[in-house]
């Protein structure tokens, strides 16, 4: 027997064993993947949502519609809009709040804060985004609202805002209170708006720190931050209304997933949910930008203008998200305006560019009139005649 068919035979001889007592064959890396899209309907969770960040495209879900108590991912809303009025500019880190009565009451985790205790924007932020702290929450909701509960009302009116059409807030906490609902959907969309402001990721993504010079201890409660590759947020939850939840963040070769759980038995099911979900999502799609600068687009010509034809402007590109493989289907298509007439107008639609994936339209972008092309008139012919005599 030749060396090669030895070989083979011992192959095909480790396969069938494998296979009779059950032992997964892994070769190359691969592996994880495949194991995590075949198992991916296992997710000990009553609802979940996968998304990619930049598209919002929803790749995985279940129930993500069926509203639930959420809790301190709540939070979540409360760090958007204080990282809003950060880049606005009314709000700085540096800003020293204190702690009120109210805040003092919270009860749950908390960096127990004292009564007229007072303590900067930028460890208050740290203590709600790394420990979950429902005192220091507050006291951020009230330094921005005046009160908690105008400050509620402001967390409503964003969420209307970003679509979070079955979502109401009642604190900023995330207590279980009555009527205080959202969905796993929600909670991806102010996710993904959360994390448009890469700022939030300095402190999401912390493990362990400290405030009052070192003698308050922060651990993150969102252990995928130390044990997921790539993971960056965004923020646990646990009560006994809402059980396990969780928004967990993760950046791998340039695309962004949200996966978001709710209503897990245990700490270790949520995460246990929000990886499975991850690894899915990684294991199986892409981001594709396309470039249009490859597209070659002449100038277009103009009936009865002052100019026979007009620069082309084209957009700037938005990422897609695809399945893994599929970028060697794309294909793209440039129309444009057959008989364009004058006059037209600077950044005037006058065709576009269609991106296929296989025979399904995966994007279009258009393509815009760089300048203004004005109508001939008799003034303007008259001028042109002149000069051609004079000339």
């Amino acid at each position: 027997m030749t060396i090669t068919k030895r070989i083979l035979s011992g192959i095909l001889a480790l396969g069938i064993f494998c296979s009779v007592f059950g032992i997964p064959v892994l070769a190359d890396g691969v592996e994880e993947d495949v194991v995590a899209a075949q198992s991916i309907g296992d997710i000990p969770a009553k609802s979940y949502v996968l998304m990619e960040a930049s598209s919002g495209k929803v790749l995985m879900e279940q129930n993500a519609d069926e509203q639930m108590p959420p809790a301190s991912i709540t939070k979540i809303m409360v760090m958007l809009l204080l990282m809003e009025r950060l880049e606005q500019g009314t709000i700085h880190m540096e800003d020293m709040v204190t702690t009120s009565e109210h805040a003092n009451s919270m009860g749950g985790t908390q960096i127990w804060l004292e009564v007229g205790e007072t303590m900067s924007v930028h460890d208050l932020l740290k203590a709600t985004a790394v420990n979950s702290a429902n005192d220091a929450a507050v006291a951020l909701a009230e330094y921005m609202g005046g009160t908690e509960e105008a400050f509620v009302e402001q967390m409503n009116q964003r969420a209307k805002e970003l679509g979070m059409n079955n979502t109401t807030f009642k604190n900023a906490t995330g207590l279980d209170a009555d009527g205080h609902l959202s969905t796993a959907r929600d909670v991806a969309i102010m996710s993904a708006e959360l994390i448009k402001h890469e700022k939030i990721k300095e402190y999401s993504s912390i493990w362990m720190d400290s405030l009052r010079d070192g003698k308050t201890g922060l651990t993150n409660t969102n252990k995928l931050v130390r044990y997921y590759e790539g993971c960056n947020g965004l923020k646990t939850g646990t009560t006994d209304g809402a059980g396990s939840c969780l928004s967990a963040t993760a950046t791998r070769n340039g695309m962004t997933l949200i996966a978001v759980t709710m209503g897990s038995a245990t700490s270790k099911e949520r995460f246990k949910s929000a990886s499975t979900l991850l690894d899915y999502g990684f294991a199986s799609y892409e981001v594709y930008t396309p470039d249009l600068s490859q597209q070659e687009i002449p100038e277009i010509p103009v009936s009865n203008g002052q100019q026979s034809l007009v620069e082309i402007e084209l957009p700037s590109t938005v990422s897609m998200v695809i399945s893994k493989g599929d970028q060697t289907n794309i294909t793209s298509e440039v129309t444009i305006i057959e008989d364009l007439q004058a006059p037209v107008k600077q950044g005037q639609e006058v065709g576009k560019i269609i991106y296929y994936l296989n025979s399904d339209v995966l994007a279009e972008y258009p393509i815009y009139a760089k300048n203004q092309i004005n109508q001939l008139d008799f003034p303007f012919v008259f001028l042109k005649l002149l000069l051609k005599l004079i000339s």
